[in-house]
């Protein structure tokens, strides 16, 4: 098993502490070293600027289906050359009537060295990068992937 740590840090600064005039930037601090400046979505009254959580949450979930598909391709000796999504979460009211990120589309383009893996294959990596992502088997959003 592993641990995973991030500290996450805000202070009110010199706003006033009411829900319409609070600050809602803050900063997350990996364990790497990096900070990333956050805030809240603008819709809810956050900087467009920073990172928002639910940005974080989307690209966490196309970031760890990359990885779990570069690791099967390179276990397939499939070598790829590059990899970009386009991954858009939509943020809906969920079974028990609140909201949540309650879907994820991934786009990825795939370009491979020499010949592409036919269509089935590559829809066989792509469901198994998803039941083996570690992200996706942490929540009840749906994701999918379309080619």
């Amino acid at each position: 098993m592993s641990e995973h740590v991030v500290d996450v840090s805000w202070s009110r600064g010199e706003y006033e502490f009411t829900y319409d005039t609070y600050n809602r930037d803050h900063e997350w601090r990996f364990d790497g070293g990096i900070t990333v400046p956050g805030s809240a979505n603008p819709a809810y009254l956050g900087n467009p600027g920073p990172v928002d959580p639910e940005e974080a949450f989307v690209a966490a979930l196309s970031s760890c289906h990359m990885l779990t598909f570069l690791a099967i391709a390179a276990k397939k000796r499939l070598v790829v050359d590059s990899y970009d999504d386009h991954a858009v979460g939509v943020m809906a009211k969920n079974a028990n009537g609140k909201l949540a990120i309650t879907q994820v589309t991934l786009h990825p383009k795939i370009t491979f060295a020499g010949e592409a893996p036919d269509a089935a294959t590559l829809d066989r990596i792509h469901h198994l990068s998803h039941e083996e992502c570690f992200i996706a088997n942490s929540v009840t959003t749906e994701i999918t992937v379309v080619q």
